[in-house]
């Protein structure tokens, strides 16, 4: 564990009041599984539906250390050069033509050491000095493959990876790890079993209140919970794409810059873009009618 998270984080209330300090709102469960990630330290994987806060919380922990944010985004075809390392071949040939022009020999070792290594993401991460250990943030692991998850083993068991060419790279400091996931597919139970483990649900109406006046400020209150109202009746339609927090802080931005006082009917009718994304999920809300989405009544 780093002296220097523990220092900064010695117990949960003080993770909870970094956090609120910050503007990222969560829960009990949340809080805790945070903190143990931060303090055991152990990865955390981090599951729920599209725009729920997952990112934003390894942010959170970012910005609370004052660490660097390394965030590999994940996608269908990653390998491990792309998150790992690559060799800078244009300067390995240019050592080269140098050598060459110099009459010197060049050795395998000479071309293949760390002054010729391109650091992707996950290197970086290990290698980062400190003192805060820098966060790892791997972004939607279910949309890489099989062969990538079987490459993230070692670095979530041992913070280290092997480079053919220079052997065992370990972490000094070693790198917070914060996997996020949509659960478009099951992950593996090897790659669960390194990972703590929470569940990100949808806010209630009032923690979305709170969450998006923080997130937008000036916002009213009479507007927030209208908006928040509209999103969790959009949300019991069978959609697409349910809008989440990030999509509500949209609209409430949307909202603000118009400067619409209140909700209604033709507001929401000319704004509905920056909440549905999809033309189904917009014609299934105007099918239902708009009327109903802004009633003044709770969902």
């Amino acid at each position: 564990m780093s002296e220097f998270v523990e220092r900064c984080l010695p117990g949960v209330g003080s993770l909870r009041a970094a956090l609120d300090s910050l503007g990222y709102l969560a829960d009990d469960g949340l809080v805790t599984a945070l903190f143990l990630a931060l303090r055991l330290p152990q990865p955390l994987l981090l599951e729920g539906e599209a725009g729920v806060g997952k990112t934003e919380a390894a942010k959170a922990v970012a910005g609370i250390l004052g660490s660097p944010l390394i965030r590999l985004q994940c996608y269908d075809g990653l390998d491990a050069a792309e998150a790992l390392y690559e060799w800078n071949y244009p300067r390995q040939l240019l050592g080269i033509r140098l050598a060459e022009a110099r009459h010197e020999q060049l050795s395998e070792a000479d071309l293949f050491s760390e002054d010729y290594l391109l650091r992707r993401p996950v290197l970086a991460a290990l290698t980062h000095p400190g003192p805060a250990p820098a966060v790892l943030l791997i972004d939607e692991i279910d949309r890489a493959d099989d062969d990538f998850e079987a490459f993230l083993l070692e670095v979530l068991a041992e913070a280290a990876v092997t480079i053919p060419e220079i052997g065992t790279i370990r972490a000094t400091v070693p790198p917070i790890v914060v996997l996020t996931s949509n659960r478009t597919r099951d992950l593996h139970d090897a790659l669960k079993r390194r990972c703590l483990y929470h569940w990100i649900d949808y806010p209630d109406t009032e923690r979305l209140v709170e969450i998006v006046r923080r997130r937008v400020p000036g916002t009213s209150r009479d507007l927030a919970v209208a908006v928040a109202a509209a999103v969790r009746r959009l949300r019991t339609l069978e959609l697409q794409k349910a809008p989440g927090i990030a999509e509500t802080i949209d609209w409430i931005s949307a909202l603000n810059l118009l400067g619409v006082p209140r909700l209604d009917a033709d507001v929401a009718r000319s704004t509905l873009g920056s909440l549905l994304k999809y033309r189904e999920d917009q014609e299934l809300a105007r099918e239902r009618g708009l009327d109903w989405l802004v009633a003044d009544r709770q969902p």
